[in-house]
Formats: structure tokens, C-alpha cells, sequence
């Protein structure tokens, strides 16, 4: 509340109490004393009377959704996203269509969780909790607002977003909300795999992943879009996990993704959850045999690639090493081996790679024995030749 630009964005919705209140993951995550990324606000004036009132104060705003109500408001380097109050008209699980309202226990009303749908006066930062989510929240409790079941046929989404959640702040499922979950799973088949991806994704470094996802497993919750999430995944998923907390290696979303797959089904599932081709090389790297000497590996696969594959092999300790090392560089090139007396082409590219592995396997040494390792290579090198 104290970032730059937040006291002219508040001036500039207006100076009444009702007339604009931070919402959403900053007011939880500043009540649990979290550091706060996205930045969200809720006012009772229309779309277009939100623009105006923010270029007739200086702050840019870019109609990022002004169709469902959402201005990108920029004051002062911060970036705010503006959204009119609403009340849901249809939900069809997938989209929502919505009217604008002023009233604020209804724009609430529409919101998943009650840890969700608090609201502080961007003047007084004052409180407003319309359905106990402070409560909520000090108990560890994911609850819906509103009868689970309904919730989720408005949006399917939400029963992923109901696991994610647990895994991040709760301490236990509230029961109605896990049984209309487990009682809905199969609605998951509706989401583009996109979504699906990006929860999953999330989910996997929120504080309980592992808990959770035994829990999701044992419910089959997965089971109707990634089957091959199973127990045995969820078990590798728990190596992962200990070996990065040993070796004091932050969590990643895309590694532990790696870490409930196997080289059998990876292809196929970051293809179906539509990653990246960057993604999807990164597991597939991650996946493979973590033998040899740890910086050999490091060398050949980059720091992020051997470090994905030690930890998940469980070894912290090389883990460790390999994410400490600046990896070197080869000091010779292929010109080096020319002025030797190879001649340009195949046999300077062999050469050179047959030096690149002496080079790594007596531990990357310095430039003159890198020399020594190249005078021999060519030397043997122009043997075979004249033979």
C-alpha cells in the first residue's frame, strides 16, 4: 500500500470510502505477511469513467479487458489492474458472462474463495470480509464461497485452483469443498490444456505439493486429464523435493514436472499440456541418466540441465556442485589445431571434439596443458591420416 503511485491511483478513483478497495491475493497475502506480486482493485465506476478518471490525473491506463471491465492503470512505475464491480449473468464452466454492479457483497459473491474476496479501503485500509475469509485464512481453511457444487460449474478451473490453494496456505480440505471436487473431477475434461498446465504448474512449488498431490491420487482427481500422475510419480515428486531442500536449490515448477514423468510418457504429456519447446526439452533432459562426474555433466548439459538431472536422482551434494560452478570454456579452437597442421574440415571438427573430451575427462585444465592434450591429438591424428 505504500508503493509509488498507489496515493494518486487511490485519489483519482475517488476520495469516498465505497468508491475503490484493494481485492483479491494482495490483501490475503499482506495479511499472511507475504510478499505481494499482483496488485488488484475493485471500484464501483464503469470501464470508461475508470479511464478518464485516470487521464485526467496523469496515470496511463491501457484497456488490457475493458469488455469485462478491466483497466491496466500505471502510476508511477506501478502497475495496478482496475476492475469494475460485477455479478455473474451465465457461467457455462468454462467463461462467465457479466453485468457491472455497485455492490460489493455481489462482486464478492462471485469470487472462488473466501480468502479470495477480501477487499481494504485504498484510503482508510480499512477491512472488508463479507463471508469469514479472515477466519479462513488463520485456520489453514480453503472453503468456497457458496455451495461448492455451484462454484465449480461455474468454472471448472476451480477445482485445480481449490488443490493449489491447499497446497499454499491451507492445513487441511474443508470437506464440502473436497467432496464436490472429487464428485466433479471428470468436469476437468472441458479445460483447454493450457489451463490445466499453468495450475498444475503453480501447484507444484506451492509449500504442500507433495501432500497434496497424494491426497489428488488417492481421490483420483487426475486420473480423467493426466492419468499418469500416480502414485509412484508422486513418490519420485517427494525424492525431488528432499533432495532440493538438501541442497539448498529453490524449487522449480518445470523440474518437478520432469519429476512425475518418465522417459515412456514425457513426450506425450508435455505435448497434450501444450508447454513450451523449451519446456519440452528441459524435461526430457532432466529425464535422462545422471552418470559420470557431476561438472562432466554440467558441462555438456549447461548448470540447469545437470542440476535438474542429479536432483532428480537424489544426489544434493553433486547437485550443489554443479549449481556453484561457473562452467569454462574450451581454451583452444579449431584454428589452434590448422596452424598444428591438420587441414580444414572433417578432421579439425573430430580433432577438435577429441580434445573437448580429454579436456573434461582430466577436469577442464588450464591453457597449457589443453595445449599439451592438442599437440597429441593431432599428432595421432596425422599418423592416421598417412597410414
Amino acid at each position: 500500500m505504500t508503493r509509488p503511485g498507489l496515493d494518486r491511483l487511490a485519489a483519482a478513483l475517488g476520495a469516498g470510502e465505497g468508491c475503490a478497495r484493494y481485492v483479491g491475493g494482495a490483501v490475503r497475502d499482506t495479511l499472511l505477511g507475504l510478499p505481494v506480486s499482483d496488485i488488484d482493485v475493485a471500484t464501483i465506476h464503469p470501464p470508461r469513467e475508470v479511464v478518464a478518471r485516470l487521464q485526467a490525473a496523469g496515470i496511463r491506463a491501457v484497456p488490457t479487458g475493458i469488455a469485462h471491465g478491466t483497466i491496466t492503470a500505471v502510476a508511477d512505475g506501478t502497475v495496478v489492474e482496475v476492475t469494475t464491480l460485477r455479478h455473474d449473468v451465465t457461467t457455462d464452466g468454462r467463461h462467465a458472462e457479466v453485468a457491472f454492479t455497485d455492490d460489493w457483497q455481489a462482486d464478492a459473491a462471485r469470487r472462488d474463495f473466501t480468502m479470495n474476496a477480501l477487499y481494504a479501503g485504498m484510503h482508510d485500509h480499512r477491512l472488508h470480509d463479507y463471508f469469514g475469509g479472515v477466519a479462513d485464512l488463520r485456520a489453514g481453511r480453503v472453503r468456497f464461497i457458496g455451495d461448492p457444487l455451484r462454484r465449480i460449474a461455474e468454472d471448472h478451473l476451480r477445482i485445480l485452483r481449490f488443490f493449489r490453494f491447499l497446497a499454499r496456505f491451507g492445513d487441511m480440505p474443508d470437506p464440502a469443498g473436497l467432496e464436490a471436487c472429487i464428485a466433479r473431477a471428470n468436469d476437468l475434461m472441458a479445460l483447454s490444456r493450457e489451463r490445466i498446465a499453468d495450475e498444475l504448474l503453480k501447484l507444484l512449488v506451492a509449500r504442500d505439493a507433495v501432500g497434496v498431490l497424494r491426497l489428488m491420487t488417492a481421490q483420483a482427481i487426475w486420473l480423467p486429464v493426466l492419468p499418469e500422475i500416480g502414485p509412484a510419480a508422486v513418490d519420485r515428486l517427494a525424492v525431488l523435493v528432499t533432495a532440493e531442500r538438501a541442497a539448498g536449490i529453490p524449487p522449480d515448477p518445470v523440474r518437478r514436472l520432469a519429476a512425475l514423468l518418465d522417459a515412456g510418457n514425457a513426450e506425450g504429456v508435455t505435448a497434450r499440456l501444450k508447454l513450451s519447446n523449451l519446456q519440452r526439452r528441459r524435461v526430457a533432459t532432466a529425464l535422462g541418466a545422471a552418470t559420470g562426474n557431476p561438472l562432466a555433466l554440467g558441462y555438456r548439459l549447461g548448470i540447469e540441465g545437470a542440476v535438474d538431472r542429479l536432483l532428480l536422482a537424489g544426489d544434493p551434494d553433486a547437485a550443489a556442485q554443479v549449481a556453484a560452478w561457473q562452467r569454462p570454456s574450451l581454451p583452444l579452437s579449431g584454428g589452434a589445431l590448422v596452424e598444428r597442421g591438420l587441414a580444414r574440415g572433417p578432421d579439425v571438427a573430430r580433432a577438435l571434439r577429441e580434445v573437448e573430451d580429454r579436456w573434461i575427462a582430466e577436469g577442464f585444465p588450464d591453457a597449457a596443458r589443453t595445449a599439451a592434450i592438442a599437440d597429441a591429438v593431432v599428432v595421432q591424428a596425422l599418423r592416421s591420416s598417412s597410414n
